[in-house]
């Protein structure tokens, strides 16, 4: 099915949450289990990328449950109404267990973060992801984390290492520390700040998570620009 037919927004989110999961395979280059899936509900169907809980690895700097943290940075992007992450729900009946399933991107493949930096036209997604990371405290945002679809449009994946109380930002979008942010931009923090993360949010993280979430998105609101590093490792590793 071509991408522009696939199921997206609402009607991907329904075909992800009620329909059959088949594994068609696993991704490569990851460190943990991440499977390729196809899910079909009736007539519609897409392909999705599928974390089960149970092939996580032990991260001494992270607990258990990365998994939920996918969902949640699809929740906080959801909240903020960016459409910066691919939909991506919770599912207790995978056939490897509980775990996160996302849309998967169709995305050219031969594009990352630096290729997209080059091209002025993505400059706008690319600060608004640079803002999101900030917020979520992504720990790990590489280059091949950023991907870019048919229509042109940027999308973030890879989240499982993001909503640590503590901060750990590590991304490659240091490009733009110091832009200001645009003004609907701040209002949507401003507005995530204001209303509380809702309870989509409050059922994955803990109380911790989210205070330090709310604290991440007021200072982003007061500065009014994306920051500067701050850290001796500022940049995950590999870049791409």
């Amino acid at each position: 099915m071509p991408e522009d037919q696939r199921p997206q927004g609402s009607d991907a989110l329904r075909v992800l949450t009620s329909g059959r999961l088949e594994v068609e395979g696993r991704m490569p280059w990851s460190s943990n289990g991440t499977y390729l899936t196809s899910v079909t509900a009736g007539a519609a169907a897409l392909k999705a990328i599928y974390k089960p809980r149970d092939a996580e690895r032990p991260l001494w700097d992270f607990p258990d449950g990365l998994f939920r943290r996918e969902v949640a940075a699809f929740e906080l992007d959801r909240r903020l109404g960016w459409g910066l992450v691919p939909e991506t729900v919770l599912r207790a009946d995978g056939p490897l267990g509980t775990g996160s399933l996302q849309r998967f991107v169709d995305a050219d493949f031969e594009q990352h973060y630096f290729t997209l930096l080059e091209e002025g036209g993505h400059h706008d997604q690319l600060r608004l992801m640079a803002a999101f990371d900030v917020v979520a405290n992504n720990a790990d945002r590489k280059g091949g984390h950023c991907l870019i679809d048919a229509r042109g449009h940027i999308w973030g994946i890879d989240h499982g290492l993001c909503f640590h109380e503590s901060f750990k930002l590590r991304t490659v979008i240091w490009d733009f520390a110091g832009d200001e942010l645009a003004l609907d931009t701040l209002d949507d923090l401003r507005r995530l700040t204001g209303d509380g993360p809702g309870p989509a949010l409050e059922r994955l993280l803990t109380e911790t998570e989210l205070q330090a979430m709310q604290r991440r998105a007021s200072a982003l609101v007061r500065a009014g620009r994306l920051p500067a590093p701050r850290t001796e490792r500022p940049y995950p590793w590999p870049l791409v």
